[in-house]
């Protein structure tokens, strides 16, 4: 109790799933959150159950956020931690998406027995839209958000930023190029910015989740007995798996890391 006691919080794309758990169990830890999200009332909604402020912009769009950063600072005058968690699967509006991953375990297991399997041809398909919009979210969102965020905690010379990784940005993965380029860009992005930032007191650490049931991971439900089956824990992580860990970057205890990933993900992907 009490590890972020007298922090104030911002959590992009909290109203649900990752973010709002992170955003419990920092409010639990004494911190005051902001619960950012596209939907105002869904933001408002967490926000209002975590005693919090809720504000929406798109993260994709650098005058939106520029525009929720006025408003915050109008709310608070410091901030002390952002946790750069908007994100999208692209998997988002499909209407193929059983039968593509179920096309993905078939090649899978082939391959496992070792047949030939047919081209996954992930890339091929990708949409110049699609490309840009996960680029869009993930990359520009995560920068645009430091950016302000930074211009605050310059002026305070202190705090700490966590950017939300994957696995698949270091592990990497057919079929899912987009992701996981944008993903391993976020990882790129951390250690430059902590090197930038450290002589102003300033952290940014970053967490690359193995796979979380969530709500941005239903769609992959087909998928999930393969993935507990090849996770040693044997099993896929919880939320609070990501919670947890962004609660110890955040807080003192992790007051000599910066520019590091951690990676919770039972064992999936061994990277050290």
């Amino acid at each position: 109790m009490n590890r972020l006691k007298g922090k104030t919080a911002l959590i992009t794309g909290a109203a649900r799933g990752l973010g709002a758990a992170i955003a419990r169990r920092f409010v639990e830890e004494g911190a005051t959150v902001i619960i950012n999200d596209l939907n105002v009332d869904a933001a408002r909604a967490t926000a209002k159950s975590l005693n919090g402020s809720g504000f929406a912009a798109n993260v994709a769009d650098s005058k939106d956020v520029a525009r929720m950063f006025s408003d915050i600072a109008k709310v608070t005058p410091r901030l002390d931690i952002l946790v750069n968690n908007a994100g999208i699967s692209g998997l988002e509006g499909r209407n193929d998406n059983n039968e593509r991953l179920a096309k993905f375990v078939q090649r899978a297991e082939a391959a496992g027995r070792g047949e030939t399997v047919e081209p996954d041809n992930g890339t091929i398909e990708t949409t110049d839209e699609e490309w840009h919009r996960m680029m869009g979210v993930h990359v520009d969102g995560t920068f645009f958000c430091c950016r302000e965020a930074l211009k605050m905690m310059t002026a305070q010379r202190a705090g700490a930023i966590i950017n939300m990784g994957s696995i698949m940005g270091t592990f990497g993965r057919g079929g899912g190029t987009a992701y996981c380029a944008a993903k391993a860009a976020i990882l790129g992005f951390t250690r430059s910015l902590a090197h930038e930032v450290a002589d102003r007191n300033i952290r940014v650490n970053a967490i690359a989740p193995g796979w979380i049931l969530t709500d941005m991971t239903s769609p992959f439900e087909v998928m999930h007995p393969m993935l507990a089956a090849q996770t040693p824990q044997g099993r896929i992580g919880e939320p609070d798996d990501i919670a947890w860990a962004a609660v110890y970057l955040a807080s003192e205890e992790a007051k000599f890391m910066t520019g590091q990933v951690i990676s919770p993900n039972g064992g999936w992907y061994m990277s050290q």
